[in-house]
């Protein structure tokens, strides 16, 4: 029964066999195979990741930054499962990425400034902002953010203080009200893009629908 209807989910909803929201799936929509990517916070290397299915069957090109758990014993058990997956071969960080230098990191992995696809999810939700605005005061310049706002739980309206940040740079809200595996009342992330992308605000709930 539980088969089936995962079954009826991928077939009226885009679902991606990895992702929490189809992150990966909206990448490929906007800018198909050999895209570039950074991961803050891919967590995982494969379920509930946002960049495996983009860099294994896609063929992008990228970087992922991870500090782990505040535990040094689940921070090396992390790094020993991303040791299990050696199909992913592009790089991955152990570093704080609030600090980390995303210029040179573009640099070492041979990328240009303007990425296609930014992935920034670490906890506190406080701290995935920090990390969002040291990748755009380095230079980075995504064509495409998946942002974890938490809004079903944090007091604080992250969302809007993105966009508040973002607008300078020449973002605008792309998908808004992102909600996590089809729970509606989930909702946890804003993606943004640039502004120079033909694309038009929608809310989740219909960016997921297929038909």
């Amino acid at each position: 029964m539980l088969g089936f209807r995962k079954f009826l989910k991928s077939f009226f909803y885009k679902t991606s066999r990895y992702s929490q929201a189809g992150q990966d799936l909206f990448a490929y929509e906007l800018f198909g195979n050999n895209g570039t990517y950074i991961d803050i916070g891919a967590g995982e290397p494969q379920i509930g990741n946002n960049c495996y299915m983009l860099e294994v069957q896609k063929k992008w090109k990228g970087f992922s930054v991870e500090y782990g758990d505040s535990s040094q014993k689940k921070r090396d058990a992390l790094k020993l499962k991303w040791k299990q997956y050696p199909e992913r071969k592009n790089s991955i960080y152990w570093n704080d990425a609030i600090s980390f230098d995303y210029k040179k990191g573009l640099v070492k992995n041979n990328l240009k400034e303007e990425i296609d696809f930014l992935s920034c999810d670490i906890d506190p939700q406080k701290n995935t902002f920090l990390a969002l605005k040291k990748v755009l005061i380095d230079g980075v310049r995504p064509k495409y953010i998946a942002f974890e706002t938490d809004y079903y739980k944090e007091k604080i309206d992250y969302s809007n203080l993105a966009l508040n940040f973002l607008k300078p740079y020449g973002y605008k809200i792309g998908v808004k009200n992102v909600f996590s595996n089809l729970k509606k009342k989930k909702i946890f992330e804003t993606w943004y893009v640039r502004e120079k992308l033909n694309f038009q605000t929608i809310d989740y709930k219909e960016w997921v629908k297929r038909f």
